[in-house]
């Protein structure tokens, strides 16, 4: 899933983005409202988390100019504007959710999975390729049985792979699904992670479901 953060306040920013990527979000960020909009209409995200007082343009205007773009995408104001008015206007410009400062991180964070649940057919927990499982409520991993210990990039590298099972991907669509839109494609992040989750995946068992597609990128399946 991938987030879009705009907040001015870095310390902030920053606090949220460690404790989303914590929980395997892929996160975007933006400091002023201008930035914030531009990534929300040119950008695919899951979800936006806006604060209201921005430098440039306001989160209010943000919204409101999304909607009149046609962009869906659930919102969630997170902001220091705790008044009634201020909540009901925030929910009445189409926001789906709004948070006031200071808040909890758990909150916040019980608060963007319910969203991403609302609306949607809830996505397969129990994922299996051969005999490879991941249970992505409990964010265990086994291979044969045996308890596989994974980073949250390399988790969610291989949850990637696995809800496409079969399905070649390319390095653009990895980075752009699993890092933020500040990631430079022309380094070689893709491969070294690739490389650390085959050898946790298929180092010493077979079949080998992890492979190199020469030139284009990679595809977890199992091959006869």
């Amino acid at each position: 899933m991938r987030v879009l953060f705009v907040e001015d306040d870095k310390n902030i920013a920053h606090f949220v983005k460690k404790g989303l990527e914590e929980n395997y979000f892929a996160v975007d960020m933006a400091y002023d409202g201008e930035e914030g909009l531009y990534l929300a209409l040119h950008e695919r995200y899951d979800l936006l988390i806006l604060d209201i007082m921005l430098p440039k343009m306001n989160g209010i205007e943000i919204l409101q100019s999304i909607r009149e773009r046609g962009v869906n995408t659930p919102v969630i104001f997170l902001t220091a504007k705790d008044t009634e008015r201020d909540i009901v206007q925030g929910l009445n410009v189409g926001a789906d959710d709004y948070m006031v400062k200071p808040f909890s991180i758990n909150e916040l964070l019980a608060r963007v999975k319910a969203i991403l649940r609302r609306g949607k057919t809830e996505l397969v927990s129990e994922l299996t390729v051969a005999d490879l499982t991941m249970d992505s409520k409990t964010h265990k991993v086994f291979r044969g049985g045996k308890r596989i210990d994974l980073t949250p990039k390399e988790y969610a590298l291989l949850e990637y792979l696995m809800r496409n099972e079969g399905q070649v991907l390319t390095r653009t669509m990895i980075s752009e699904c699993i890092w933020d839109y500040h990631f430079d494609s022309l380094t070689n992040v893709v491969d070294v992670h690739i490389y650390h989750l085959r050898n946790k995946i298929d180092k010493g068992f077979k079949p080998k479901l992890l492979h190199t597609i020469k030139g284009v990128g990679y595809v977890l399946e199992k091959r006869d």
